[in-house]
């Protein structure tokens, strides 16, 4: 029994050492790597269970019971990972680096990702029914529409910044939606990484306010169209997926601004490469690499899964 927990406690790790990877590729979200990786519906639900029952559990001093209600062995092994790596992608491989000078693998490697991620998910829904199509087409025509939105200018009141840390948190746990692409959108990127370099608390905390208000909200919301809406939801999330293949695709013209010192990418336009170019059978070669690498976690999140998942 030992064994088997500390087995399933290194993979979830592991998974979260993921998430926290998709997290510094710019378009990518942790929410996208934890479809890819089986987990999603129980992240939400975990995320979900932060609710009046576990604040009675623990003011009761029912730490264990509390622990249990909103799964924190879960969340707390998948933090691990995700800080992991972040800092990993980050200080020993700079990952943000390597998207600038290595754009084409790399993002290769997370289409071939994500392209299989698809697939699983089309293969789970068995039959595809009215339904199901025009959920898909439906995330579809999201995905696509916020992925090609142009950064607009936007107010500095205590209101907006509110509303920033919902849309943002949101798009963090929504496959297919980076939240830092959603305040580059929102013209709030520098404004918010600023005063968290200045820890300027009357930016930071409606900011975060927002955040926690929006996870609460979204991350119930999606919990209830999981449990009565299952597949159509599911249709949904993978329309999604294949709209952020549009920014995600390794061949772009990437338009460039100079944010808070460091240039980023605030517009992509896909083209198709030469096909006797050399690039292309690197970029082949990743997302080949992608697509095994789906499989085979797919393969083994289904063999060690938890006895407690949700």
């Amino acid at each position: 029994m030992f064994d088997t927990t500390l087995r399933w406690s290194l993979l979830n790790v592991g998974k979260g050492f993921c998430m926290g990877a998709a997290d510094v590729v710019p378009g990518v979200s942790g929410g996208t790597m934890a479809v890819v990786l089986g987990i999603y519906q129980r992240l939400v639900n975990a995320i979900r269970a932060f609710d009046g029952d576990f604040l009675r559990l623990l003011l009761s001093a029912r730490l264990g019971s509390a622990a249990h209600h909103a799964d924190l062995w879960f969340l707390s092994t998948l933090g691990t990972g995700v800080a992991g790596g972040l800092w990993f992608f980050t200080r020993v491989i700079p990952l943000p680096e390597l998207i600038r000078t290595q754009p084409i693998p790399i993002y290769s490697l997370f289409f071939g990702l994500i392209a299989a991620s698809i697939v699983v998910l089309l293969q789970s829904l068995n039959r595809f029914r009215t339904k199901e199509a025009a959920a898909l087409v439906l995330g579809l025509a999201v995905g696509t529409g916020i992925v090609n939105l142009i950064p607009t200018a936007t107010p500095e009141t205590g209101w907006f910044i509110f509303l920033s840390g919902a849309l943002a948190i949101c798009a963090m746990i929504l496959p297919g939606i980076s939240g830092s692409f959603i305040l580059l959108i929102l013209q709030k990127y520098t404004y918010i990484f600023e005063a968290i370099g200045k820890f300027d608390l009357s930016i930071l905390l409606p900011f975060g306010l927002g955040a926690v208000t929006g996870l609460m909200l979204f991350s119930r919301f999606l919990s209830w169209l999981l449990r009565h809406f299952y597949r159509p939801t599911i249709s949904a999330i993978t329309g999604l997926l294949i709209g952020s293949l549009w920014i995600i695709w390794p061949f772009q013209h990437r338009l460039e601004a100079m944010i808070a010192g460091k240039p980023r990418v605030i517009q992509s336009t896909p083209y198709l490469p030469d096909l006797l170019q050399g690039d292309v059978l690197v970029a082949a070669g990743c997302v080949l690499a992608g697509l095994v690498l789906v499989l085979a976690l797919h393969r083994l999140a289904g063999r060690h899964e938890s006895p407690q998942a949700r």
